[in-house]
């Protein structure tokens, strides 16, 4: 028997529009720029950190990514399940950012502080302080995506909230790419350990506060008329049958397989593979390019429809890989700044709707099994993500450990070999893998159909 639950009232999400406001939709959007600034510093630089500042071993790393990733199986789920048994007047995802986002802050601070320990020392402080702001960092960005389907029911305006989120994300990510090697630089003064802790208070202070907006100026509209905690059996019953939200969550896995390898690689490559280690905040830099394709991504979901525009953007972020790997052997700087900006291109799609994709995978688990379990069902995205980084830092970090790396040292061939390959073929495959997953998405051609019969049960139960 399908289990069942009060439903939302259908006409309150009918009129939505009228009643959010762009500094709203700028408040949630906040929440993303705050992320990615931090999260972005994490997963660009903190490999980089722990081996050439901090001195910690690269077969040393690739073993806590791994055994982060465990724990992230454990966490993402259980932040997912909290999140659905979350009923307060402030809503159920929107307290967290009030919750944990001073502890986030904390614990950024303390992953990027040299403290002065021998070998073991070093490396259980990395453990402590990294698996911390792993778990709580999915305890803020969950609440992201689970949101999204409690401010509005409309489809459209979910496209406008994510739209903003993800030119304010791509910002954020952009900005910290390009600043944190310079800010190291200029406020460590030639000292690559006060740098970095200086460049991280900033960091987290600034994350912390956008949080705190997001928690004051957003509001949860979309909720049962009779709200009750759901219980784990019934959370996980929303994910029965759900293949959208399964071929989402495998496509976000593999996408961050490759692209967490190309970032965290980025100052490896530049700097012992092309002698040019400035040149790695510019190519970072070059993701700002990928706001214009977020922009117009409203736009162009109305021609191709959601799956065709994320197969667009995929199939161009494996061309890019493609052309990436005839400029590392070429060692051709023009070369490898256009694969970047198509790249870029191909991401921004993909991060224009990844979101608006999630939400929908919300309703068809209502459609399908009566049940609404948005941070369960959402929290995957987190995990998907954190999952994919993850494997991404251990495939880097073995590759590299294997191959004979050394740090501040000119690398052997077979070392600058194992760099390329993170750096071109991983995320080309990674890549890949997502672009033929979508060829199983089918959502689009539901969509209508799931809308008119939700919108149908939400008047009955009124």
């Amino acid at each position: 028997m399908k289990m069942t639950q009060t439903l939302p009232k259908e006409s309150a999400a009918l009129t939505d529009s009228e009643h959010i406001t762009n500094k709203e939709r700028l408040s949630y959007g906040a929440s993303d720029f705050a992320c990615n600034v931090a999260n972005g510093m994490v997963g660009t630089y903190l490999m980089y950190y722990y081996t050439d500042v901090f001195g910690l071993a690269a077969g040393a790393i690739g073993t806590l990514f791994f055994i982060a990733r465990i724990v992230d199986a454990i966490s993402g789920p259980t932040w997912g399940i909290m999140i659905d048994r979350t009923h307060t007047r402030w809503g159920k995802s929107r307290p967290y950012f009030l919750w944990f986002s001073v502890p986030y802050a904390i614990f950024f601070i303390l992953a990027f502080s040299s403290v002065p320990l021998g070998p073991l020392g070093k490396l259980i402080w990395a453990y402590v302080t990294y698996i911390a702001i792993d778990i709580l960092y999915l305890g803020i960005n969950i609440p992201i995506t689970s949101m999204l389907p409690s401010l509005t029911a409309s489809p459209q305006e979910r496209v406008k909230f994510s739209t903003v989120r993800q030119v304010l994300a791509t910002t954020g990510a952009t900005l910290i790419s390009i600043a944190v090697l310079p800010a190291v630089q200029l406020l460590g003064n030639g000292n690559d350990k006060q740098g970095f802790l200086v460049t991280a208070i900033i960091v987290a202070v600034l994350t912390a506060f956008l949080l705190l907006v997001t928690f004051k100026n957003t509001h949860e509209r979309v909720h049962p008329k009779h709200q009750t905690k759901l219980s784990l059996k019934q959370s996980a019953s929303a994910l029965k049958g759900n293949w959208p939200w399964m071929i989402i969550s495998l496509m976000y896995f593999f996408f961050w397989i490759g692209m967490q390898t190309k970032l965290q690689v980025t100052v490896y490559f530049f700097k012992y593979n092309m002698h040019n280690a400035d040149l790695a905040s510019f190519m970072l830099g070059l993701q700002a390019l990928s706001l214009v394709v977020i922009v117009f991504t409203p736009f162009l979901t109305k021609h191709f429809g959601k799956k065709g525009t994320m197969v667009i953007g995929l199939g161009l972020c494996v061309i890019s890989q493609l052309i990436l790997g005839v400029g590392a052997k070429m060692m051709n700087v023009p070369i490898l700044a256009g694969a970047t900006i198509l790249g870029y291109f191909g991401n921004g799609f993909f991060a224009g709707l990844l979101p608006v994709m999630l939400a929908d995978t919300v309703d068809y688990g209502e459609w399908k099994n009566g049940v609404r379990a948005e941070g369960l069902v959402t929290s995957f995205s987190g995990i998907a993500s954190n999952l994919g980084m993850g494997m991404g830092g251990v495939v880097t970090g073995f590759l590299l450990s294997m191959n004979g790396y050394v740090a501040n040292h000119a690398q052997t061939s077979q070392a600058l070999n194992a760099i390329e390959m993170n750096f071109v073929w991983v995320p080309f495959i990674g890549f890949g893998i997502g672009l033929i997953l979508m060829y199983f998405y089918k959502f689009d051609k539901m969509q209508a159909k799931i809308d008119a019969d939700l919108k149908a049960r939400h008047e009955a139960a009124d």
